[in-house]
């Protein structure tokens, strides 16, 4: 390696060992986690058999891939609600620094300081054991001001014919695993700029959703594999559900922006909702095992699975209903326009498997821009590195939602 590369490696690896409070757990197959689908795929039988629970797990994720229509499935909510209230920041780590800007927000919220912000509220159709995580939070960033942007070049205001003329876009931004509830807000407001309305999900365990037992957003990701199989299912309904209720608000054109885990699921929904056409992956891999297992940031967890005697190979089919590279076809089966960044000495998605997404795109004709970081995952959110990035976003978005727009026209 030369000198930049073990540079890197070296920041990378301190980002993502400074954080004391990740836990390791026993691993549990957690069947009862998808206990409907279960029963729907006559399973119960091989299930109940605890002799042979790995094989009735990889059954049951080859069940949940040729059926994924039918899991990823739902009944609309019937109670969208719009909440207002001071953000907070729900954060997932114990750092001094951190905790002291929690408590700063907090102050100013009490003193009237802090400005109050729209969610959209409503019910999750999956249902899980927490009241807390089955309430959806998406924090609202409406375009209000779409119709009097001015114009870069004269100042003059734009045309109200003409923005009437203009399809309502509108993005869904889903952020990084144990994200805060501040995290990737900037985006939404760059997209407002540009007459895009954005709605920044909170992923389920996640800040407001996040059950109080726990410190980090430990059960969207862990050693209990259904569990983990059942966040992600929720994730993805969650986001169709998002689409209906932009729709209902009268928007025509959508996009989806994840990070890290939050592009694994925005990739499955995608891949099953059409309505999806403008698509940025920022970190992507294809297989959710091999990063489990070869990701500095889940290295607890992968212990867990080290001490249960399972191998890389194993926990990549245990989690194959939940990969990418298993809903390959279906995403390509839909026009989109789609954006990859990832980062050349990445630890967390190791670049290998960010190629072979590319690979994959390139052999089913995806319509993809690819875009390279010269740094790792975590660096990503460091400076200069984090306005890379956002431009790559940032601009790939804006022009993709204008491509569509004069299409529309």
């Amino acid at each position: 390696m030369n000198w930049y590369a073990r540079w890197m490696y070296r920041w990378e690896t301190a980002l993502t060992t400074r954080d004391e409070n990740r836990v390791v757990r026993p691993v549990e197959w957690g069947f009862d986690w998808l206990e409907d689908f279960v029963a729907s795929a006559g399973l119960k039988n091989r299930v109940a058999n605890t002799s042979n629970e790995e094989d009735a797990m990889d059954a049951l994720n080859a069940a949940i891939v040729e059926r994924s229509e039918e899991f990823f499935g739902y009944e609309q909510p019937k109670d969208f609600a719009l909440e207002e209230r001071h953000p907070q920041l729900f954060p997932t780590n114990v750092r001094p620094e951190t905790l002291k800007h929690d408590e700063e927000l907090k102050q100013k919220a009490l003193e009237g300081k802090l400005p109050t912000a729209q969610f959209l509220r409503f019910t999750s159709p999956v249902r899980t054991p927490y009241p807390e995580n089955d309430l959806v939070n998406a924090r609202w960033y409406p375009a209000n001001n779409a119709a009097t942007r001015t114009s870069r070049v004269s100042g003059t205001p734009a045309s109200q014919e003409k923005m009437a003329r203009k399809p309502k876009q509108a993005m869904i931004v889903l952020p990084q695993w144990n994200a805060d509830a501040f995290s990737h807000n900037v985006l939404c407001s760059l997209f407002n700029r540009f007459g895009i309305s954005a709605l920044r999900l909170s992923k389920p365990y996640h800040d407001i959703r996040r059950p109080a037992e726990l410190e980090r957003s430990d059960y969207a990701v862990s050693s209990n594999i259904g569990r983990t199989i059942s966040a992600c299912r929720q994730a993805v309904v969650d986001i169709r559900c998002c689409l209906d209720w932009l729709e209902a608000q009268g928007y025509e054109q959508f996009g989806i922006l994840g990070t890290s885990l939050g592009s694994c699921y925005a990739f499955i929904a995608s891949a099953h909702d059409a309505r999806l056409r403008v698509n940025a992956f920022n970190h992507a891999s294809t297989s959710f095992g091999d990063v489990v297992w070869t990701g500095q940031s889940t290295r607890h967890i992968r212990q867990s699975f080290e001490n249960a005697g399972l191998t890389q190979e194993r926990l990549r089919q245990a989690w194959s209903c939940i990969s990418p590279v298993s809903y390959m076809r279906h995403f390509a089966a839909y026009p989109k326009k789609v954006l990859v960044v990832h980062a050349r000495y990445d630890l967390t998605f190791l670049e290998k498997y960010s190629l072979e997404v590319l690979r994959s795109f390139s052999e089913l004709g995806v319509d993809y821009v690819s875009k390279v970081l010269p740094c790792g995952h975590y660096t990503t959110g460091e400076t200069p590195y984090k306005f890379m990035d956002g431009w790559y976003l940032g601009s790939f978005v804006i022009s993709a939602f204008k491509r569509l727009a004069d299409k529309a026209k």
